[in-house]
């Protein structure tokens, strides 16, 4: 079936910019919806952005101005490039894709994903 893997955390000054990267294999068709989650210990999961094959897009008001989702659909490969990084972004990001479509704008709710990547940790230190 689909395997999700992201790429692309690390550590970075506050105000830093970094690239996450997202490789979904295993389909045979343009994923219809995929988003990036974050979540820290004791917290709940956060949909920071989700995006659907037609390129709309929804974002967390607590990233909307600095970070920015986009997909290769030929690919199914998503990027959420994060600017102007803050401690409070710190979390372990994931990476989610899902087999239907929704409504005009794409669900940033974990519920609504089906596939799912293991993570990759982005710090922020101010």
């Amino acid at each position: 079936q689909v395997q999700v893997v992201e790429s692309g955390g690390g550590s970075v000054q506050a105000g830093g910019s970094l690239r996450l990267s997202c490789a979904a294999s295993g389909a045979s068709y343009f994923i219809p919806r995929m988003a990036w989650f974050r979540q820290t210990p004791g917290k709940e999961r956060e949909g920071v952005a989700a995006i659907t094959s037609a390129g709309r897009i929804s974002y967390a008001d607590s990233v909307k101005g600095r970070f920015t989702i986009s997909r290769d659909n030929a690919k199914n490969i998503l990027y959420l490039e994060m600017n102007s990084l803050r401690p409070e972004d710190t979390a372990m990001y994931y990476c989610a894709a899902a087999r239907t479509s929704g409504g005009w704008l794409p669900s940033r709710r974990a519920e609504d994903f089906d596939y799912w990547g293991q993570g990759t940790q982005v710090t922020v230190s101010s």
